[in-house]
């Protein structure tokens, strides 16, 4: 099958697939005009626990392989309403919190109408002094791609920060017109 072909198919195919569609983010995304520079850094040491009176969260991206000919997919992790990272490629950062119920959302960063659709949701309560893993997963298949955001045990976790790069992101700069 041609090049452009499949990333044609791969874009219809998205059309098509079960994550929260809509026009504006839901209220634990961020704001959607916010998009981030993500480098991965070579460290893979496992992050420090969570200090005193906090819990973490680790937030990884996890790809069975490159989603376009352009390279890897870049993810935003949102929580309780602002963007607090983002991944790309097999990656992951750590963000410490408060404990308490929190609302988590993973949004796919593209210019292309049918990735950046592909938005999931979950949420959790953080206890003091705990770790937390999720995953959003981009699963790239002959035709077709699945995303989600799913919560990992504690093994599961610390397995995929072995094979796992350091993401360090930024927000971009919004220029405006003035």
């Amino acid at each position: 099958m041609k090049p452009s072909l499949r990333v044609f198919l791969l874009c219809v195919a998205l059309a098509g697939a079960g994550q929260v569609w809509a026009n504006t983010l839901p209220e634990a995304c961020g704001d959607d005009k916010v998009k981030f520079d993500v480098t991965a850094g070579e460290s893979q040491a496992a992050p420090a626990a969570p200090e005193a009176g906090k819990a973490q969260i680790i937030f990884i991206e996890t790809e069975n392989q490159r989603v376009t000919l352009a390279g890897d997919a870049t993810i935003r992790f949102g929580m309780d309403g602002a963007w607090v990272g983002a991944n790309n490629g097999n990656s992951y950062f750590a963000l410490t919190v408060d404990p308490g119920v929190h609302h988590l959302c993973a949004s796919w960063q593209s210019s292309l109408g049918a990735f950046k659709k592909n938005i999931d949701l979950t949420s959790f309560t953080a206890e003091v002094g705990q770790t937390y893993y999720f995953a959003a997963a981009v699963a790239v298949g002959r035709d077709i791609v699945t995303f989600g955001l799913t919560p990992l045990n504690e093994d599961e976790g610390k397995y995929r920060l072995t094979i796992s790069k350091l993401s360090i992101s930024k927000p971009k700069e919004v220029r405006t017109r003035g």
